[in-house]
């Protein structure tokens, strides 16, 4: 486990209800209604915010270590996000895949940066090696599927 130095930012949330309940913030920067996945209730659950902040966080890693590459992205790159809530062996997990769109980059920097990505990304390490993820790549047209772990594959 990585002990933080260095805190640059801490997100809260005050929830109530649980899976069918709400989330905010005191600022009001947040004001969510929660339902249950699959229920006919109007709100969000937390899989579809997992899958909202991971997705956010990876296109934010990819974009670094586009910089820090020297590799020019589109000016349109997107990441679809699936989150799975399941069950295995009786309780209950998560999988993800992560759909990485980069039209008109070339395939083989579009997969370096995105391996390179899933090092850095903060929600790609802390779901390291607990819950599989698929991670696929699509340039051009091309499409590879560059991570499918069920263990830890990197460091």
């Amino acid at each position: 486990m990585t002990k933080i130095e260095k805190v640059l930012y801490t997100a809260k949330a005050h929830t109530t209800g649980g899976r069918d309940g709400a989330s905010h913030r005191p600022d009001g920067r947040l004001d969510l209604q929660l339902s249950t996945p699959g229920s006919s209730g109007a709100g969000t659950n937390p899989e579809q915010l997992f899958a909202a902040g991971w997705s956010a966080c990876f296109l934010s890693a990819i974009k670094i270590v586009a910089g820090i590459m020297k590799v020019a992205l589109p000016a349109d790159p997107a990441i679809d996000a699936e989150i799975d809530l399941g069950t295995a062996h009786g309780v209950f997990g998560l999988a993800a895949r992560l759909n990485v769109s980069l039209p008109r980059t070339e395939h083989q920097s579009a997969e370096a940066l995105v391996d390179r990505a899933h090092e850095v990304c903060p929600y790609s390490r802390a779901t390291r090696g607990n819950i599989h993820v698929a991670i696929t790549v699509v340039t051009n047209g091309v499409a590879s599927q560059l991570i499918n772990q069920t263990e830890e594959i990197h460091r």
